[in-house]
């Protein structure tokens, strides 16, 4: 508007979005909470789009120690050839997507996952 008033609300994670609370920063990191799909579609505008964002558990689910779709969505990405995760982001996603699934009991699925580690 002519104003510079907003004209529609953030995009908001799914587990946000009927809450009726508006987000502006992150607790901890003060960045946006958006989205997943924001950030996919601010990752096709701009192929350097930080993933660090994108892959962030907070972006899909209410719980930060869920990494099932982050990894899942990582190793897409990577077959697509989106590179510039850091290294020790890489890491810890996979290694708590493993510490995740061998507390479910599914430890085979664990090994699968770390044998994804970049650093052998």
């Amino acid at each position: 508007t002519s104003e510079c008033e907003k004209y529609a609300c953030c995009p908001l994670p799914p587990y946000l979005e009927d809450s009726g609370c508006v987000i502006e920063e992150d607790d901890n990191g003060g960045r946006p909470l958006r989205d997943v799909c924001f950030h996919l579609l601010k990752l096709y505008s701009d192929r350097s789009y930080e993933l660090d964002q994108l892959l962030d558990p907070r972006s899909v689910t209410s719980d930060p120690l869920d990494f099932r779709l982050s990894w899942h969505l990582w190793e897409v990405l990577r077959a697509l050839n989106y590179s510039h995760l850091s290294q020790q982001s890489w890491g810890v996603l996979n290694t708590s997507y493993a510490a995740q699934l061998e507390g479910e009991g599914l430890w085979e699925w664990a090994v699968f996952v770390m044998l994804h580690e970049p650093d052998t």
